[in-house]
């Protein structure tokens, strides 16, 4: 017998049909002798229709508010899947973020997970009734006499609360149903000679999601290196006759040591190539330069959860100021440019420029720390395609640029080929 969680998103959510199909697969596993614990998200579309309301209501909504509403999505999804299952004949009951509970922390629309009760869980569990927990959402502790409020976890949260669920409940594997079969080198919608890649690296699939690959949330790939979940991904469009889940050729995200190919993974220099358009670029002119003036600068933008990425700080020649650029994500452009504006005094800048029509291109593969000249093949195939780099930022494993998003399907492509990534033709 195997403890087994199975996350289903979005799009395997998107009505009943689906649902009945999602408690057709879960109740194979069950025949299978397997425990079986189910995440679910939202139907497809739901959340961005209940952010629409929230935005609609007041584009400065309180966070606390918007996740009583943006939790919804999940709720019902759980309950309608628990009543697919039992219609099926198998045993089901739903478990809200409260109910377990899932605590988290009060950093509302971005929560962290801290635990996961699994008392109630596993007493469920032994008894043969499969769990149906909703993703994405979890309850902060009680404050100042008051109950707890629901917290969400960031989108694509149900891929944290997945991996969570499964690291508490000590689960052989954390299957991750999804719209594509696995892992490509890139998207294969922009690239069609994208390969699936049968074995990824926590590292590498951490960078990847942190770039833009949509596959899992990057805190869910942190959370799995983390505690040492096994992470597969396939798809759930799959015939009722596919191979079971420990057998289908998805993609399994693992440590290093579990990848035999040893030697292929040291020879093979990129992994993946990513892009991401949710990105927002702001610049601060003239700004002061003495110490300190950065940190006023990043400071507000903490305090407020706001992620800023790339930075880049021009050096000042001959002139007591400076300009600062850097990126935060599209969707807390508007809280950004607010909480800058607050601390204006504080910083000293003199214009506020921002831009939406930026798009990030990452190359992430660990054979970039044994190879040299990653880097100088990414410059200069864009720079031969006519593409201009707005900023760039770097880690051990990764390469990212900022350019013009109207250039981010050219760019993907023509990098997907000058890394020797594209699957050979059939014939």
């Amino acid at each position: 017998m195997a403890r087994i969680v199975m996350k289903f998103g979005g799009t395997s959510m998107a009505g009943i049909e689906r649902i009945r199909s999602v408690a057709a697969r879960v109740k194979r596993e069950v025949e299978a002798g397997n425990q079986v614990a189910v995440v679910v998200s939202a139907m497809a579309g739901e959340t961005d229709r209940l952010v629409g309301f929230c935005r609609e209501a007041s584009p400065l909504y309180d966070p606390k508010e918007y996740d009583v509403v943006v939790a919804a999505g999940e709720q019902i999804t759980s309950g309608l899947l628990a009543i697919a299952l039992q219609a099926a004949g198998v045993p089901a009951r739903s478990w809200l973020g409260w109910q377990l509970p899932i605590h988290s922390d009060d950093a509302h629309a971005k929560a962290r997970i801290g635990t996961v009760e699994t008392a109630a869980l596993d007493a469920s569990l032994a008894e043969g009734v499969v769990a149906v927990i909703p993703g994405f959402q979890g309850v902060s502790d009680a404050k100042d006499g008051q109950g707890g409020r629901v917290t969400t976890l960031g989108r694509g949260g149900s891929d944290t609360s997945a991996v969570a669920v499964a690291a508490a409940m000590k689960a052989d594997r954390c299957d991750i149903y999804t719209d594509v079969d696995g892992v490509y080198t890139t998207d294969p919608r922009i690239v069609p000679r994208a390969r699936k890649l049968a074995k990824v690296t926590y590292e590498e699939m951490l960078e990847l999601a942190s770039v833009g690959a949509k596959v899992l949330q990057t805190r869910s790939v942190g959370l799995a290196m983390k505690m040492g979940v096994r992470v597969q991904v396939l798809s759930s469009f799959t015939g009722p006759d596919a191979p079971m889940a420990d057998t289908l050729p998805g993609t399994m995200i693992v440590g290093e040591d579990e990848i035999q190919e040893r030697n292929d993974v040291e020879r093979q220099h990129i992994t993946g190539i990513a892009h991401d358009k949710n990105e927002a670029k702001i610049t601060l002119t003239a700004v002061p330069d003495r110490p300190g003036s950065v940190a006023a600068i990043f400071e507000p933008l903490a305090a407020a959860n706001i992620n800023v990425d790339m930075i880049i700080q021009n050096i000042a020649h001959g002139s007591a100021s400076t300009d600062v650029t850097f990126t935060v994500p599209a969707a807390d452009l508007a809280r950004s440019i607010e909480a800058l504006n607050q601390g204006r005094a504080a910083i000293g800048f003199g214009d506020l420029i921002h831009d939406v029509r930026v798009a990030k291109i990452s190359v992430v593969g660990v054979g970039m720390r044994s190879h040299a000249g990653v880097a100088s093949t990414m410059f200069t195939t864009l720079g031969a395609r006519g593409i201009n780099i707005q900023a760039i930022s770097t880690s051990e494993i990764k390469v990212s640029v900022l350019i013009h998003e109207d250039e981010t399907e050219l760019a993907v492509r023509v990098l997907h080929t000058a890394y020797g990534l594209d699957a050979e033709e059939v014939a």
